[in-house]
Formats: structure tokens, sequence, C-alpha cells
């Protein structure tokens, strides 16, 4: 929220695909999308073609109505052109309904497949990327941006195919009737078809203008609603308000202009199509004065000429949508182009089994991608026996969280090789080897949900028995129970109706649950008060048995007990031994336990 200043670039600067024009070429990109359903649409070309015959055949009912039944006076053929007539109306009204369906079916079910094909590429992508991409901008490629291509494949292509052999027929029959009328309305095509080109590209780029205002729109509405307590506790309700509401202006005025280009092509479609309709009407009467027309042919002119001008009016619009649906294609596919960084081998290795939970770091040097320049770690080396609790300490900006991060394979380092039980974490399925690990963060993430669910994303499809035996080794057992609905209890959004250290606990839940061969903590209890933090450490001491633990932690408290502990300094391992040993030895790490304990503390 406090950078909603900023350039909104994020998702598409990374992928490459902001400012670029989008083409209409990209919408052939989306082909492969309907090849599942050739059947379908097969059958909604079928139907489809039935309407646009049947709809060319009410022109020539209407001529054999005026002719035979009106002008005649034969009361017997006007029956029977008449039920004809709502024969063939009946079997259009039919026809176009059936394909109305069938469209709108292919768009849903496409629709659905990019979304769910877009959120499933967004969680294989590395969290390099997301240093820089915007949540905003992502949802509305995943909602808006796809809602404009389902529009385009359930109702757009589907009309302008229909009005284009409409008009195309619409015009053939013109030309039987009357050549020389059919003459006055192809004067006056070139004149439709000049603005459509013309306004279909200032349409395009107004269009993908329009779509980036509004993921603007979204990202900071995100960013505000997840820190709305920090702007409540400041008083930043009305920077916010004006901000967001600069925001949506933007976003009007840039709809708006789109709007205008749009309404000024409409004008221009219309006029010039109706117009020629009416000045060929007023030569055809002219005709049917003269005798040189019947009135049933000029009936059927009439309608032929209305049903053209309607094409050319609804063409002129679906041209539209498909501008603007070649935008949102293209922001769609600029992000499924994005490439993870963090990947699986072609050929993976397997971790040996059973897991033991042996870690080293070998060499290891390590920037973030978004500060290349400026290393994390510096040439690091050391081994975490199985069973073996290591801490990692030192002031902030050490390096110690991105030990962790890189032994989650979050990154890979630039230099030197990280081993998990004996294997280059490089050469392994990330998932595989994420599956031996255990985090429990700072800040543990609580879904919108209830807590078997959320202590169920250590292990999927865990028993009850499980979960709550997961649950009581994290003392989390009793104030879950306690909750309205004990487990079924919903937690609120991000876990809002828990307590610090009840988030915390249930986190280390749901690291039991997973039953890893190593638990990494990072900081599990910095921001704890001191009965929680003691709650917090119980439970992490029964988490803890048997396993190889990695601490990353400020408060020294919570690390006097470990094995070893690793004191870092600007991403280099300063110092190396137990608290006692550490102490005695000074340092950096007798200063920092002189800050926190006091001197003398052994």
């Amino acid at each position: 929220m406090i950078a909603a200043g900023r350039r909104g670039d994020g998702v598409a600067e990374a992928s490459g695909g902001r400012g670029r024009p989008a083409r209409l070429a990209t919408l052939r990109r989306l082909l492969p999308y309907l090849r599942p359903y050739r059947g379908r649409v097969a059958l909604a070309g079928l139907f489809l073609v039935l309407a646009s015959a049947l709809v060319l055949g009410i022109g020539q009912g209407v001529r054999q109505l005026v002719d035979r039944g009106f002008a005649a006076g034969d009361a017997a053929a006007l029956d029977r052109t008449t039920l004809l007539l709502l024969g063939v109306v009946t079997g259009f009204a039919l026809t176009s309904a059936t394909r109305y369906w069938l469209v709108s079916w292919l768009g849903e079910r496409v629709a659905g497949d990019l979304r769910r094909e877009v959120f499933d590429h967004v969680l294989g992508l590395s969290p390099a990327w997301f240093e820089t991409a915007r949540t905003g901008d992502i949802l509305s490629r995943l909602v808006a941006d796809v809602t404009l291509l389902q529009s385009l494949i359930g109702s757009a292509v589907s009309l302008g195919l229909r009005n284009l052999m409409t008009g195309f027929g619409a015009f053939g029959m013109l030309l039987v009737i009357s050549p020389k009328l059919a003459g006055v309305v192809a004067l006056v095509l070139p004149l439709v078809l000049g603005p459509m080109v013309l306004f279909g590209r200032r349409e395009k780029r107004l269009s993908r203008a329009a779509q980036d205002r509004i993921a603007d729109l979204g990202d900071q509405a995100e960013e505000v609603l997840a820190g709305l307590r920090t702007v409540q506790a400041f008083t930043f309700e009305p920077e916010a308000r004006a901000r967001f509401a600069g925001r949506v202006e933007r976003s009007v005025a840039a709809a708006m202009r789109r709007i205008g280009s749009r309404s000024l092509f409409n004008l221009v479609v219309i006029l010039l199509g109706f117009g020629a309709v009416v000045f060929g009407l007023w030569i055809g009467g002219r005709d049917v004065i003269a005798g040189r027309m019947t009135p049933g042919e000029l009936s059927a002119f009439v309608l032929y000429a209305v049903l053209l001008a309607s094409a050319g009016a609804s063409l002129s619009e679906v041209w539209g949508e498909v501008q603007r649906a070649a935008g949102a294609a293209g922001r769609v596919l600029d992000l499924l182009a994005v490439r993870p960084t963090i990947a699986a081998p072609p050929a993976p290795l397997l971790l040996p089994g059973p897991p033991r939970g042996r870690i080293a770091f070998e060499g290891v040097t390590f920037a973030y991608p978004a500060r290349p320049d400026l290393p994390s770690l510096h040439d690091i080396s050391f081994a975490v026996a199985p069973g073996e609790t290591v801490a990692l300490v030192g002031p902030s900006g050490a390096g110690k969280t991105t030990v962790l991060e890189l032994l989650l394979r979050f990154y890979d380092p630039q230099q030197g090789r990280i081993t998990f039980d004996g294997v280059d974490i490089a050469r392994v399925d990330p998932a595989a080897l994420r599956a031996r690990l255990g985090l429990v963060p700072q800040d543990p993430v609580i879904f919108s949900a209830d807590a078997w669910e959320n202590i169920r994303i250590g292990r999927p499809g865990a028993s009850e028995a499980a979960v709550r035996a997961a649950a009581r080794a994290a003392a989390a057992e009793g104030f879950l129970d306690a909750l309205p609905q004990g487990f079924a209890s919903f937690l609120g959004a991000k876990g809002v109706m828990l307590s610090g250290g009840q988030r915390q606990r249930l986190a280390i839940a749901r690291a039991i649950l997973r039953d890893p061969a190593a638990l990494l903590l990072d900081e599990a209890t910095s921001a704890l008060d001191a009965e929680s933090e003691q709650l917090v450490q119980q439970a992490l001491a029964v988490a803890a048995r048997g396993r190889t633990v990695l601490v990353v932690a400020h408060r020294l408290a919570t690390v006097r007990r470990a094995d070893r502990i690793l004191v870092l300094d600007r991403g280099r391992i300063v110092a190396s031994g137990t608290h006692a040993a550490l102490v005695r030895e000074g340092g950096l790490y007798a200063r920092l336990a002189a800050l926190q304990f006091g001197t003398g503390t052994g």
C-alpha cells in the first residue's frame, strides 16, 4: 500500500509482456484449448450454418407472402406462405438457441481450463519471480482477462461468424433480386471496412491500457486490505482512499477513451450502413412505381439490406471484442510463458531411504536476483548430522533465513552446492526434497478454513486421529477443542481468530503431521510473549525429537540448548560452537549474549 505510487509493471516486466502490442495472431495460440472439444465445436458450426441459412430463407418467405398473398389477393396462398414462413422462423429460433448453448458451454469450459492452467502455472513459479510480480496483476489476468476470452469464445466468435455468413448471404440475395441496388450497397462497403481497420488498431491499444489500469486497481486494493490493521492503526485511511480514488479515476479515464473510440466507430458504421439501406429503398421505391420491381421483391430487398447493415454493425462490435480479447490473450499467454528458474532436472536423482536428515553446505555463495551485486552468503560451508540441532544466529541481514530458503530450494546458489542425505539437491525433484522438510516460519500462514484443513496442509488426506495427534504434540489440541465448533471452527482470514502463539502452535502441528526428516525453524518464537514462548518451546521440543533441526533465531534464549551454534555476520560464518563455548570465546556472539542476558552470562 505504501508503494502504491510505484509504476504498476510487476508481472509484465518479469515476463516481458508489458507494452507489447497484442496481435490477432495471439488468438491462434488459444486453439489448443478448443481441441479437446472438437465435437462440440463442429456441432456449433453446423447449427451456425443452419441458423444463417434459415434467416436468409425468411427474406424469400416475405417475398412470397407479399407477391402471392397480398398482391395477388389469394387467401389460400397467403395461408400456405404464412405457415411456411412460421416454420422457417421456428427453425431459425431452435438452431439459434442450440448454437448459443453450445458456444456458451465452450466459452465456460475453455475459461475454466485456462484459469486452472494459469493457477497451476503460477503455483510452480520460483520465488525469485514473485520478488517483482504484483498479486493484483496476477489476479487480474486470472479473472478479468480470462473472462474476456470466455466472452470471445462463448459469444463474440460465434456472432462474428454468423453475421459474416449472413452478410455475404444477404448480399448474394440482393444480387439476385436487383444487381443495380446491390451495386449501390457495394459502394458503401469500402467506407465501412476502412474505419473498421483504423478504429480496430486504436481499440486494441486502448483496451490493453484499460486492462492494465484495472490490474493496478486490484493490486492496490489487495495491498491495502492485507494491511488493513496497520492502515487503521496509523489512521492512514484518508490517504489510502485518496490513492485508490486516483487509481479509479485513471482506470475510468482509460476505459472512457476506449468507449469513446468505440462509440465513434459504431456511429460511422451504422450511419453508413443504414444510410445505404435508405438510399437503396428510395431507388427501389421508384422502380416499384415504374413497374420494374414487384412489391415483394422490394420487401425482400429491404429485409436483406437490413440484415446486411445489421451484420456490418454487429461485426464492428465483434471486431472491438476481438481486439480486447487479443490484448487479454497476450497478457494471459505472457504469464504462461514465464518459465520457473527452479524446476526438477530432466532425470532427477532419488533421495536415499529411509530419510536421515543429513545436511551439508559446501562453499555456497548466493545473491538474490533482485540484488545481484549484494551477496547474502559468501563461501559458507557447514554440515548438520542426522538428529543434530544446529542454530543460526547473527544480526539482521546476516543471511540466516537465506540458508533455509536455499535448503528448501526456493533459489539456487551461484557457487557451491547443498546436499541432503548426500545428494546434491540441484539434481533432485524439488517436491521430493521438500517432502522431507518441515518449516515453521516466523509468521505462519493460516488459510481461511478450519483447523482440520489448516493442519492437513502438512499431509493432505491425513486421518482425523493423525491430525489430533499432531495438534496434541504441538500443544494445540486444547485451544482448538475450546473453539465454538472445535477443530471444525472457521479460523478467519489469515487466522485472525487465533493469537500469535496459537498460530505458531498450529504451524508446528502442521510440521509434525508432515513427519519430516529435518525441521526448519525460522524465528518461530521471536514475536511471542513469555508464556506463549514457553508453550511453543515445549511444542518445538516434542517436534524436534529424532529429527535434524535447523533453527534461525535472534533471541538467544531459544538456542542455548542447541548442539551447535553457527554465528553469521554479513553472509559469512564467523564462529561455531556451543553457547557456553562461544560466550567464553568472546566476539560477536558474546556481545549479542551480553546485550540479551547481561554480562557474565554462561
